[in-house]
């Protein structure tokens, strides 16, 4: 087929998160090359006049587009001119990457259901900030954006604060989730001619972090892989052998947001397990980064699936009819 990979409009001198996106458009193009589909790839124009011209020679778009403009929750304006044309594209609808890219609404949609996701509060009232412990985090861009240590918070006046920080240096909307103590895990889905399945559960873990420090995967451990973050951040799979109970509760709370958000291709839902064992939905990503070694890639590993049968899976579920 002929296949156009459709990524961000990235400027050479953005940061490493938005360069990913290069990175990873031109293992793509290698992958559809080498199971000879003729690929080409172009960056996102929010117009549909240029967006008509620059696929017109396509049969499919490999949709990579995360951001317009610099704006995650801008990414489902891509799919939306795709499905106005009239084309087949990978990964999730408009509606769904509209849904899951407002952090805030997306829990109040998992609340209304009845799938577990911590408590939050957003400004300006802030109405629920507790006495615990609250993480500050981006309302609508993913990476980890402005996430390190500092962002873990003590109390209310911190809360506010660190969010007027935030805006203030990145733009955009903060809200604070209670910060759950526990162990964190990524779950990787892929869609199949059966529908989604689960991939290998992938558990983050923090080796040689300091007593007390929080253990989140900030922005350091992601794009700079010289850092002790980064290093200490280990990725381990075998949970179902390991705990199975636990494996089963995540797998399913996995599927069930793939059906709620009505997602498709490929997703990522990503969680903290309390203390007590309780499984908390964090984030859903319906994009997740296909950078043949990021988390997505290495799920697809473990269950045997190599990068370029990865690609030629999510390709096949924009083209099944």
């Amino acid at each position: 087929m002929r296949v156009l990979v459709l990524h961000s409009d990235v400027a050479p001198d953005a940061p490493p998160d938005e360069l990913d996106t290069l990175v990873t458009a031109e293992a793509v193009l290698k992958a559809l090359a080498a199971n000879s589909h003729r690929a080409a790839r172009a960056a996102f124009v929010p117009d549909p006049a240029a967006l008509k011209a620059v696929t017109a020679q396509a049969d499919v778009v490999f949709n990579l587009v995360e951001s317009v403009g610099g704006n995650g929750l801008a990414a489902c304006v891509a799919p939306a001119l795709l499905e106005q044309l009239g084309l087949r594209y990978t990964g999730s609808p408009a509606a769904a990457i509209a849904l899951t890219g407002d952090k805030p609404a997306a829990k109040r949609i998992l609340r209304a259901c009845g799938l577990p996701t911590p408590d939050w509060a957003e400004p300006p009232r802030w109405d629920g900030l507790g006495a615990a412990r609250m993480i500050v985090k981006s309302a609508t861009e993913d990476a980890s954006v402005g996430l390190d240590d500092a962002a873990v918070v003590a109390d209310c006046a911190a809360v506010r604060a660190r969010a007027a920080a935030s805006a203030a240096r990145f733009g955009g909307r903060w809200f604070a989730e209670s910060y759950v103590e526990g162990r964190e895990f990524n779950i990787a889905m892929l869609e199949g001619p059966d529908g989604p399945c689960v991939l290998p559960i992938a558990e983050m873990r923090f080796v040689d972090w300091a007593a007390g420090r929080p253990k989140i995967v900030g922005y350091a451990a992601k794009w700079d892989e010289a850092s002790p973050d980064a290093t200490g951040t280990v990725r381990v799979f075998g949970l179902e052998a390991r705990e199975p109970a636990l494996a089963a509760a995540l797998r399913e709370l996995s599927l069930k947001s793939w059906a709620l958000f009505g997602l498709k291709g490929y997703a990522r839902v990503d969680f903290r397990v309390d203390e007590a064992g309780a499984p908390m939905i964090l984030e859903i990503n319906p994009n997740p980064c296909l950078e043949p070694l990021a988390g997505f890639g290495a799920a697809a590993a473990e269950a045997g699936l190599g990068y370029g049968a990865l690609i030629a899976r999510i390709l096949d579920a924009a083209t099944d009819d």
